[in-house]
């Protein structure tokens, strides 16, 4: 786990601990903002996620903080946005995270669906972070969209690990229990309460971004929160007419009520929707911590 570095306050203001030159503003939420920064040593371009910690503690969400940092340690893949450490003031939380520049997935949906080839193309590269996380015993929670973001090369990268769980919060079923996750892409189990399958979870939400890349639109959708769920619970939705036959039949695969038939990860790899045009992601992991390639 990255060691939080501590300075005075002032220290921010200029150079971020002597070593990170804050620049631009790049956005920002309820209590965080991102800007851009430059390592003084190196050079090397980065993003500095600034969270104030009295926003954060009237918020509960201080362990999610905690999480996410634990979490994005352990996790060094291509498709997955890269923590480089974390730093902190009496004030502030600062979290040095690889630069992403082609912005949020979601924005660039929002434009029109994809040709399902490019949709394929970003699912092969969401699926392989995925894998990559569950492998690891770490489960997302909140895959959407709005949490997938473009390199300038067009490659996804999986942002956001606020609301991940890790193997060791499951109870002694084996389950989950935490009510988490976007509504429209939330699996049916979870609207049950009654525990669920972290892994699974990720595999429906990933059926759902898969539909919005290839559709446009949202598979279960409508104002009413509660008629949403229904739809959810019961998978009540409908392919476009312009759908292909396979991609409605791998979709039925990821969108199935019954996470105990649902498909895996190693299953949906083995696809033959899935398959076409399919390169294995191979990296060394080690490297890959180290900021290599």
């Amino acid at each position: 786990m990255p060691e939080i570095e501590h300075a005075a306050a002032a220290e921010e203001e200029t150079a971020l601990f002597g070593k990170y030159e804050l620049g631009r503003l790049l956005g920002c939420g309820a209590f965080a903002k991102v800007y851009y920064a430059r390592n003084v040593k190196t050079g090397q371009s980065v993003a500095v996620k600034i969270i104030n910690k009295k926003r954060l503690a009237g918020t509960g969400l201080a362990g999610n903080v905690k999480r996410e940092i634990t979490i994005m340690s352990k996790l060094h893949h291509p498709h997955i946005v890269r923590l480089h450490e974390v730093l902190a003031t009496k004030t502030k939380i600062f979290f040095v995270i690889e630069l992403v520049r082609g912005g949020e997935l979601f924005a660039k949906i929002s434009k029109g669906r994809f040709s399902e080839d490019l949709s394929r193309r970003y699912f092969h590269q969401l699926i392989s972070a995925i894998g990559y996380c569950h492998s690891r015993g770490v489960f997302h929670r909140d895959l959407k969209p709005e949490n997938l973001l473009l390199d300038e090369n067009g490659n996804l990268k999986v942002s956001d690990f606020g609301l991940s769980a890790v193997q060791d919060q499951t109870r002694p079923d084996g389950l989950l229990h935490t009510l988490c996750g976007t509504p429209a892409y939330v699996a049916p189990e979870i609207l049950a309460k009654k525990g669920y399958d972290g892994a699974k979870v990720d595999v429906w939400s990933c059926g759902v971004v898969l539909f919005v890349l290839a559709a446009g639109y949202l598979p279960f959708n409508d104002p009413q929160l509660m008629v949403m769920y229904k739809k959810i619970y019961k998978g009540d939705f409908r392919c476009p007419r312009w759908m292909s036959q396979e991609v409605r039949r791998f979709l039925s695969k990821l969108l199935d009520t019954n996470p105990d038939t649902r498909i895996t990860v190693d299953a949906m790899i083995r696809d033959p929707w899935f398959r076409k045009g399919y390169k294995e992601v191979k990296f060394d992991e080690e490297v890959w911590s180290r900021g290599g390639r």
